[in-house]
C-alpha cells in the first residue's frame, strides 16, 4: 500500500538535511523506536513498537539508506522488520524529499508499505496502516522540534507513544477523513 505524508522542520533547508541524516541523534524523536546496532553510514538496526488497532506489536528491523542526493537533499530508503512474537513482517520502501517552506522546510515522504503474516489482517486496512503512519510521523515531528529547540529534549522524546495518544490520533484522522476533512 503507497501514502504520502508531510511534516515541517524549523530550519531553512541547508541546516536541516544533515540533522536529518543523522539518524542516531534523531532516532530517539521517533515514538516507539530504539536504535539498537549502527552498521555502517548507510544502514541501522532497531526495533519499533506500534498499535495497529487493538494488538501492540514490535518489529525488529534494518533500514538501509539506498540513495542519498545531498544537492537535491532526497533520500530512498528501505525498511525491514519482523514482529518479535512471530507474527509476520513489514517491508518499506520510502523516499523523502526537503522543500523550503516560509517556517523552514517540509519533508516529504512517499511510503510504499507490505505486511504479511497476521500482522497483514491487524492492518488490512489502508487507512489505519495511513492513519497510523500519519500519528508517528506528527509526533516524530513535534519530537524533533522539541529536540530542536532544546537538546536537553532528547530523553523526553524517547519515551514510546502512548497507546491513548496513538488510538486518539488515529481515530481523529479517520473522522476526519470520513467527512472530507484534511489531516
Amino acid at each position: 500500500m503507497e501514502f504520502d505524508n508531510a511534516f515541517e522542520v524549523p530550519l531553512p533547508p541547508e541546516q536541516a538535511w544533515p540533522v536529518l541524516m543523522n539518524i542516531p541523534a534523531i532516532a530517539p524523536a521517533m515514538p516507539g523506536a530504539q536504535l539498537t546496532e549502527i552498521v555502517d553510514d548507510k544502514t541501522y538496526k532497531g526495533n519499533i513498537a506500534v498499535r495497529l488497532g487493538p494488538v501492540a506489536l514490535t518489529f525488529a528491523g534494518t533500514v538501509i539508506f539506498e540513495e542519498i542526493d545531498n544537492d537535491n537533499r532526497t533520500a530512498r530508503v528501505r525498511a525491514q522488520g519482523n514482529d518479535n512474537k512471530g507474527r509476520g513482517s513489514a517491508q518499506a520502501l520510502a523516499t523523502f524529499r526537503l522543500e523550503p517552506v516560509a517556517a523552514g522546510s517540509k519533508v516529504l515522504v512517499h511510503s510504499d508499505v507490505t505486511l504479511s503474516g497476521a500482522v497483514a489482517q491487524y492492518g488490512r486496512g489502508v487507512g489505519m496502516i495511513q492513519a497510523t503512519a500519519a500519528a508517528l510521523m506528527n509526533q516524530f515531528a513535534n519530537n524533533l522540534k522539541k529536540q530542536l529547540a532544546d537538546p536537553e529534549a532528547v530523553a523526553a522524546a524517547a519515551k514510546p507513544i502512548s497507546a491513548a495518544s496513538l488510538a486518539g490520533q488515529v481515530a481523529w484522522t479517520a473522522i476526519k477523513d470520513k467527512f472530507g476533512g484534511k489531516s
